[in-house]
């Protein structure tokens, strides 16, 4: 697996949106949350994936961006050393609901717990 974050991998599909919200599970790693449902894709993906800020603690949308920004970087980034091993397909959602504005090695290493943690509940 490569370190890219490419359209194919990118959760579009309001319709898959809707489901994962309604069914799926998720864990947690403060200021970070995920919710995951296990899914069949066409593509050759092992997930499919969307970052969302709340729009109710961020009220300028810079601020939202930017914590998108920092959040989609560091899923690339750690993607390739937590999703090697997975052969099931899954849609995920890493949400941002802290208050304060993150730094990016914040986020990275938030990240890197909320992946152990997704790792450790589907096992």
């Amino acid at each position: 697996m490569n370190f890219t974050y490419g359209k194919k991998e990118k959760l579009k599909s309001k319709k898959l949106i809707n489901q994962l919200f309604a069914e799926g599970q998720s864990v947690s790693s403060y200021p970070l949350r995920m919710v995951f449902l296990e899914m069949s894709f066409e593509e050759n993906v092992v997930a499919k994936t969307g970052v969302s800020v709340s729009k109710k603690h961020f009220k300028n949308a810079v601020d939202r961006n930017r914590i998108k920004r920092l959040l989609r970087e560091s899923y690339r980034l750690n993607k390739p050393l937590f999703f090697n091993n997975i052969t099931t397909q899954y849609a995920l959602m890493i949400l941002y609901i802290g208050k304060e504005k993150p730094t990016f090695k914040q986020v990275e290493t938030k990240m890197k717990v909320l992946f152990e943690n997704f790792l450790n509940k589907i096992s």
